[in-house]
């Protein structure tokens, strides 16, 4: 007797060898074999209970894996119902990109008819799911491919409403992301809008007026015929020029045009910039702009001066200052905002970042040799200052679970082709060809016996402690142990004499290869830079040149009058070497009396030792410049140099849309470290 299952659903423990319809009018023959291999999937894909055995429970899925297990089977062809609701697979939608006065607007719908509401999909990736509600009630499950190629796009969109629109400004960002997609359309408006952006490159370069003082490089005439296209459009840039290559003038080039111009709204420019730079505008705009009126904003006598915005072409205030007054400078509506050394703003949550953002002007520019320093979302915040909504939610630099390194390159390749018209960076090797050639050189230092033996005590120490704690706590919950460790390495390897509780009188390998090398260079006559972010190793240093007496200039955070040593060591042949802290002077000073420049620590980010060897190696050097870093061997700083490597892969990663991506430091990063 065969043995029949009546009509409905079968459970994975029903022993019948045929199955009735519902009707009752056919009989089925079941497949055996069929039935365990979907098991098996089903089983694979995270499923319990399903076991052919009857004390097993009823057959379930934890509710976090049930999304990827729908999406699979309904991928697969399987029949899938939740409540009587089926799922079933939507074809890949064709998108349509229309155009409104001040906005773009996506809308999709799928080949087949059905009826596709974007703002749901939207609303869908948000949280995370690959699902959505169609017209009919059913759930639709989206491609994979469609899904991975539009979520870029859609986290830039404004969310507002049943809408999905973008802002004219995200033009070239948009046709970036979904280049190569073959279902999509664009109406006349966007196309056209997208080309004036495609076509920027092609500006005119543009003359300063006639009362600037100075005479332009070609490439700064460049910028400011880019600057004219920002402000033509409404746009914010920024200028990421190399640094030395005259940012600071072409501004001023600007200003003093701005000053002239008859047909706008007659407002003063704001320069918002660290305090270590005022001094530099002032004497730059009093050289090349003299007719400018240019307030001091940032000292004790702002507050008297605080009626006089008004009456003045260029405003100078400080991050610092901008913080304590963003109050009073946001009830003032300014022509351009300009912020020098933008990368103060990378982190979007700093109470600066949230003061520019604060401010009010008709044109936002930017200055920064350096737009990335550590990760891809520093530009997020920049951008955010620049271009309000540019980047939408900043989700665009997340790296896709599982996505592969040439995934990742193509995307970061298309991000930095839709941010190209807001970006303009040149390289000294683009476009300074007249600038000498720059030798940069490593100087190995060997500890002598004392110093080894207190390195590699202290290496072992922090080596045990560290590893033991991160196995317990994980790294992030031991940052701060980690950096004290790594800090007390460095200073281990620079000089004895900066650790807790130093004995008086310990030597410095470094020390006798650096003074060596100034011996040489005094008897040359050649001047000589030397940068160290330890004030307090500057400090040993000046006790070691004191007792030989060599005359040298010093400068670093505590110095208020910048101008007298940089004038000093500019002009005075006698005065042939500068120590200089690098925090304090790595930006805004112009010293081409130098042709040598020695870095004493290496630090993780290569950007910031380039802006010390650029104080040098600038528009108006004439002589090659030699840099030297100073590194202890096998010490932790031959680490930071691997990691220095990384650093500047980043760097590249949007600037020359090359690869990049930084990850936080791992377990195996401090293993290396303290190898």
């Amino acid at each position: 007797i065969m043995q029949i299952s009546l009509g409905g659903p079968i459970g994975p423990n029903d022993g019948g060898l045929a199955v009735l319809s519902e009707a009752g009018s056919r009989l089925y023959a079941r497949d055996p074999e069929a039935e365990r291999a979907a098991l098996a999937r089903l089983k694979q894909l995270g499923a319990s209970g399903i076991e052919p055995h009857h004390l097993q429970p009823a057959p379930g899925i934890h509710e976090r894996r049930l999304p990827a297990l729908v999406h699979a089977l309904v991928s697969e062809g399987w029949h899938v119902e939740a409540q009587g609701v089926r799922y079933r697979p939507v074809a890949a939608p064709r998108l349509h990109i229309r155009s409104g006065i001040d906005w773009f607007e996506l809308e999709a719908a799928t080949e087949d008819g059905t009826t596709f509401d974007l703002p749901a999909v939207v609303k869908a990736l948000a949280k995370g799911q690959r699902t959505i509600t169609l017209d009919d009630g059913s759930i639709g499950v989206l491609p994979e491919e469609w899904l991975a190629s539009v979520a870029p796009v859609v986290s830039l969109a404004d969310r507002a409403g049943d809408l999905v629109r973008f802002r004219p400004s995200q033009a070239g960002l948009v046709e970036a992301l979904l280049v190569g997609q073959p279902a999509v359309d664009w109406d006349e408006g966007f196309v056209k809008a997208r080309e004036r952006l495609q076509h920027f490159t092609g500006l005119d370069a543009e003359d300063a007026p006639a009362t600037f003082t100075g005479q332009l490089r070609g490439y700064q005439r460049d910028a400011l015929g880019w600057l004219r296209f920002l402000r033509e459009f409404g746009f914010g840039g920024c200028l990421a020029d190399d640094m030395g290559l005259g940012k600071t003038v072409v501004v001023l080039a600007l200003l003093e045009s701005r000053r002239l111009d008859r047909d706008r709204t007659p407002r003063p420019s704001l320069v918002v910039l660290p305090r270590s730079l005022v001094f530099n505008w002032i004497s730059e705009a009093t050289r090349f702009a003299p007719a400018l009126r240019v307030l001091d904003f940032a000292g004790a006598a702002r507050h008297a001066a605080a009626d006089d915005l008004s009456t003045v072409d260029v405003v100078l205030t400080t991050y610092g200052t901008l913080r304590r007054d963003v109050a009073r400078l946001q009830a003032h509506r300014f022509d351009y905002i300009v912020l020098d050394e933008a990368q103060a703003i990378k982190n979007e949550s700093t109470a600066t970042a949230r003061a520019v953002r604060l401010l009010q002007g008709d044109h936002r520019l930017a200055l920064t040799g350096t737009p990335v320093e550590n990760h891809l979302g520093e530009l997020f915040s920049l951008f955010e200052f620049l271009n309000p909504g540019l980047l939408g939610t900043g989700r665009l630099f997340d790296r896709p679970r599982g996505s592969t390194v040439d995934a990742d390159r193509t995307h970061l390749e298309k991000v930095a082709r839709g941010l190209r018209p807001f970006i303009l960076r040149r390289t000294k090797d683009q476009v300074a060809l007249e600038l000498p050639p720059r030798t940069e050189e490593t100087l190995y230092c060997e500890l002598d016996a004392k110093g080894r033996t207190l390195y590699n005590e202290l290496r072992d120490h922090y080596r045990r402690v560290l590893l033991r704690k991160i196995d317990r706590e994980g790294v992030a919950r031991s940052r701060f142990a980690i950096l004290e460790a790594l800090l007390r390495l460095r200073q281990a390897a620079c000089h004895p004499g900066l650790l807790p509780n130093a004995v008086v009188g310990t030597s410095s390998a470094k020390f006798e290869v650096l003074l060596a090398r100034l011996d040489e260079l005094a008897e040359e006559g050649r001047k000589a830079l030397v940068f160290s972010q330890f004030t307090s190793l500057l400090a040993l240093l000046r006790l070691r040149l004191d007792e030989i007496g060599r005359d040298y200039a010093y400068l670093d955070g505590e110095t208020r009058d910048r101008a007298t040593p940089v004038a000093r060591f500019q002009s005075d042949a006698g005065c042939g070497l500068f120590l200089i802290s690098l925090k304090a002077g790595g930006t805004g000073l112009n010293l081409t009396a130098a042709e040598n420049v020695f870095l004493l620590d290496p630090w993780w980010n290569p950007a910031v030792e380039m802006q010390a060897i650029d104080r040098a190696h600038r528009i108006g050097q004439t002589r090659p410049v030699f840099a030297y870093r100073l590194v202890a061997r096998d010490t932790v700083e031959e680490r930071i140099l691997e990691l220095q490597a990384r650093k500047r892969t980043l760097a590249d990663a949007i600037l020359n849309a090359g690869e990049g991506g930084l990850r936080g430091l791992e377990r195996e990063d401090l293993e290396r470290l303290l190898a």
